[in-house]
């Protein structure tokens, strides 16, 4: 929410989504969300395919997405136990697709664009900071999705 108000002019007044734990978004909702945008951030636990049917997610075309961002990887300890039961009813090779390499993969073929993502587990702080750094070099100061990511990596 703070970084909505601090960018909300000219850019967040045209963004929409869930925001907040008020509700998990269906799948219907992830697919318009997916295939409406021109950019999308995901900010939640773990991993963010683990929210999503994943045949769904690969019959998709999502060529309006120039910027994929996700934040995610976060853990705490009700959102392992959904992880765990979630994974109970997935085979090996399916959760193996649902690692960072894999997502990015997955989505440039459905795609997306341009991808930034985790490649490891971190924490909520850890990925509002980045978050926040994102938010200030790409829409504030203007700089190219290159030159942010090199400023994530310092």
């Amino acid at each position: 929410n703070e970084i909505l108000e601090k960018y909300h002019d000219p850019f967040t007044l045209r963004w929409e989504g869930v925001i907040g734990n008020t509700h998990a978004p269906s799948q219907a909702e992830w697919e318009q969300l997916l295939t409406n945008c021109s950019a999308f951030v995901f900010y939640g636990m773990e991993r963010f395919l683990s929210h999503m049917l994943l045949n769904r997610l690969v019959a998709m075309n999502i060529p309006r997405c120039h910027l994929m961002i996700l934040l995610d990887l976060a853990q705490s300890k009700q959102s392992y136990q959904r992880l765990m039961n979630s994974d109970i009813h997935k085979s090996g090779p399916l959760i193996a697709l649902e690692r960072p390499t894999e997502t990015a993969m997955l989505l440039s073929l459905t795609g997306v664009r341009a991808i930034i993502a985790n490649q490891w587990y971190t924490t909520l702080q850890e990925n509002a900071e980045r978050l926040e750094i994102l938010s200030e070099n790409l829409l504030r100061i203007g700089k190219t999705t290159g030159q942010t990511v090199n400023i994530l990596q310092k």
